[in-house]
């Protein structure tokens, strides 16, 4: 093209739109690249288009001479170009269009309008090399007149802004997707509200600084309704979980404030505040940007928080899951998971364990204040509980709710001892309006083993406050090894009782009872035996009362009364018509609501006389809960079941309570018995032997050895004896044996 083209034409400017561009160039112009052999070309192209501007930025012009220089410019600047004004043919035929296709495949730029010139019309590329390649525009050298070419120019750089602005859509978006997915897998408040302001500095490509702000409610365990900071970046890093005021920044606290009562985005100019909500979970986020953002910014940052407004609601949801599964909703305090979790924690990150000691700590009697001043006053005294200890115990002590009425605490020991703990409780308590003294047990555990868990110290613990319940003398224990041996033994030996008793293992012998007087046999008792897995058998005294630790012995007991009745069934249809049988009854049995219907059931279904069915009591049976025994027993008195007490004479009776038992017969115990020697009385069995007889009641000796014995205690009065002078206990078929061939004493 020669510069004569120019002169005859006017160079057009037209009235251009108002297009909004990307304030993030590098400069502020349109850079346009210049490619031909032809240095007269590069003038007239300068000429002709020096003086023009579009929105507001001019014309910059970078130049090549070949296709070789073109790519080394474009591989240089390529990102900031926005035309290629590119001739054809240059050192080859098709120079041109080998610099456009490398541009676009190898390059990979493809936001730059490639305009394609030549002065020799029969090299026009090809159709398919127009679309493949994305040539914006082709011309002859000859058709560009002024005119032409500022129109062509004009044209190209508003498709470049176009391309430009979709593709960094795209990136925004993608971005957006990206930073949403992340957010959306933080469970964390904090975590997310940092991560907001991190992702909208990088959407908007600056490293701003920024808060996130809301109503704290549960989320920070606060009571007021303030506005509080649950996440920064900047120089706000400083003020999470802080109230807004404390930023001392009356513009932040105004704008954010606005922004939440508005509930809408604020844009200014060195500043934004994006409104985020979700089911009512709002919050307002301050960006401090330091220039207008554009349109294309915000509309980016508007679709963001309308994506991220739902992570919001989950977190603030989870942060609510969370507190309902690790956090006690009434004291605030770490609930038992929680307190484990501590635990373990202690137990990975701290080097020096040795005087570090885990308590817990046992309102007494706790459920007589719920049940006499009612469940308000019982919640208010353990919000009372809660903040003393942590006032008294310092922030050094860590500490849970670890039941409705037990407290952890872990901590030093110079902090976590029985006289410490003590001034916590040392004054009365005030809950509304009432005034409570309060009493505790403790159970405490020093934390010796290295390479135990939060659970099994929370269980060590729990092993010596048990042990202190049951103390007499203190109101502390200290766990022991020893202590955890006891507890799994018995643990152990509940599970096998359970087992073997399932499979039915478990045995009833019967030990025959004789009138003293002529000797012959006139009943038994039913003695329950389990036998050992290495032989032998376990003593009652070791079973009972395990059995009736786990409420076993209801359903243990069940089996002896129907055994008891279906043996003394068989012995009557052989003969043997006064017989009766003694059946031992434990005070779980008598808090069974289905206790004497089980009685009478297995009376009638074995068809047996209700008074050959004889229920032996202990005196510490009745006297645990006097009034249940007195009227289970009177029921089944009417009934026809004929009651004894056992052991009598090794408790503490009470004489009121004696008189008020449907009594038949008094069993003298062993040890009473056994003081009977030659030439010796024994004042105890004879001083019951008497009682009974004032009472009106039969006696029987139990634990008869001797001859002398049997002689001593029918002279006093007694009525009947058992034991090995007559017959050891026995399993039911050697008892019909041994009454078949037994002979009373001449």
């Amino acid at each position: 093209m020669s510069p004569t083209n120019y002169e005859n034409d006017e160079l057009i400017f037209l009235e251009e739109e108002e297009l909004h561009q990307e304030d993030n160039q590098e400069s502020e112009v349109w850079n346009v690249l210049v490619v031909d052999d032809d240095e007269e070309i590069h003038s007239v192209t300068r000429l002709a288009l020096s003086d023009l501007m579009l929105n507001g930025r001019r014309l910059h012009f970078m130049h090549a001479y070949s296709g070789d220089e073109a790519l080394k410019v474009l591989k240089e600047h390529g990102s900031s170009i926005a035309i290629v004004l590119l001739d054809v043919v240059m050192e080859t035929d098709d120079a041109g269009l080998q610099v456009a296709r490398r541009m676009r495949e190898e390059l990979q730029l493809h936001e730059p309008r490639i305009i394609l010139r030549t002065g020799q019309p029969g090299y026009a590329p090809e159709e398919n090399v127009i679309k493949e390649y994305d040539i914006n525009d082709y011309k002859t050298k000859t058709e560009l007149t002024r005119s032409k070419l500022v129109t062509t120019i004009i044209a190209s750089l508003r498709s470049y802004q176009q391309i430009l602005t979709i593709n960094q859509s795209r990136i925004g978006l993608e971005k957006i997707i990206g930073s949403a997915a992340n957010l959306l897998e933080e469970h964390s408040i904090k975590g997310f509200c940092e991560g907001v302001v991190t992702q909208i500095s990088s959407l908007i490509g600056l490293d701003a600084g920024g808060v996130v702000c809301a109503r704290a409610g549960s989320v920070l365990d606060k009571e007021d309704d303030g506005v509080y900071v649950l996440g920064a970046a900047g120089p706000f890093a400083a003020y999470i979980n802080e109230k807004l005021e404390s930023l001392h920044d009356e513009k932040i606290i105004t704008q954010v404030s606005k922004c939440l009562k508005q509930k809408d985005h604020i844009y200014a100019k060195d500043f934004s505040v994006l409104y985020m909500n979700s089911s009512g979970y709002e919050a307002a986020v301050y960006v401090q940007v330091g220039f207008d953002i554009n349109i294309l910014h915000r509309q980016l940052l508007e679709v963001f928080m309308s994506s991220i407004s739902v992570g919001y609601e989950n977190v603030n949801l989870f942060h609510q899951l969370r507190n309902a599964a690790f956090r006690d909703m009434l004291t605030k305090l770490p609930n038992r998971n929680e307190f484990i979790n501590m635990l373990d924690e202690l137990q990975k990150t701290s080097t020096d364990l040795d005087d570090h000691v885990v308590a817990l700590v046992d309102v007494n009697h706790f459920s007589d204040i719920n049940d006499g001043l009612g469940q308000e006053a019982g919640n208010l005294l353990l919000i009372a509980i809660a903040e003393r200890l942590q006032q008294v115990l310092g922030p050094d002590v860590r500490m849970g709710r670890i039941g409705a009425d037990v407290f952890g605490l872990s901590g030093h020991d110079d902090k976590i001892n029985p006289e410490n703990i003590a001034k916590v409780f040392a004054s009365a308590f005030k809950a509304g309006d009432h005034t409570l003294p309060v009493n505790v047990t403790l159970g405490l555990c020093r934390l010796l083993d290295e390479n135990s868990n939060g659970l099994n110290i929370l269980k060590q613990t729990n092993i010596a406050l048990n042990r202190a319940k049951k103390s007499l003398t203190a109101n502390y224990e200290y766990y022991a090894p020893e202590m955890e041996e006891k507890t799994t033994w018995r643990l152990g030996m509940i599970r096998q009782l359970r087992s073997d008793f399932a499979e039915r293992k478990l045995q009833l012998w019967y030990q025959p009872q004789v009138d003293l007087v002529n000797e012959s046999i006139v009943g038994m008792e039913a003695l329950l035996r389990w036998p050992a897995k290495e032989g032998g058998y376990i003593s009652p005294a070791v079973f009972v009362p395990l059995a009736e630790y786990s409420g076993l012995i209801i359903d243990i007991g069940a089996w002896v009364l129907e055994e008891a009745c279906n043996k003394l069934r068989i012995l009557h249809e052989k003969g043997y018509s006064d017989l009766r049988v003694a059946v031992n009854i434990s005070m779980p049995q008598f808090r069974d609501p289905q206790f004497i219907e089980l009685v009478k059931n297995a009376v009638i279904s074995n068809k047996v006389d209700p008074k050959s069915l004889e229920l032996e009591i202990t005196e510490s049976v009745v006297m645990d809960e006097p009034q249940i025994v007195v009227d289970s027993l009177k029921s089944l008195k009417a009934f026809g079941v004929t009651i004894a007490i056992d052991d009598f004479g090794t408790g503490f009776s009470s004489m009121s309570y004696l008189q008020k038992l449907p009594l038949d017969r008094l069993k003298v115990d062993r040890s009473f018995v056994n003081e009977v020697t030659a030439g010796k009385s024994a004042f105890i069995a004879e001083t019951i032997v008497t009682l009974g007889n004032k009472l009106g009641l039969q006696t029987i000796a139990e634990g008869v050895e001797k001859r002398e014995q049997a002689s001593y205690m029918l002279r006093l009065g007694c009525d009947e004896a058992q034991g090995f002078l007559y017959a050891k206990p026995m399993p039911f078929e050697e008892l019909t044996q041994f009454l078949d061939s037994y002979r009373p004493r001449d």
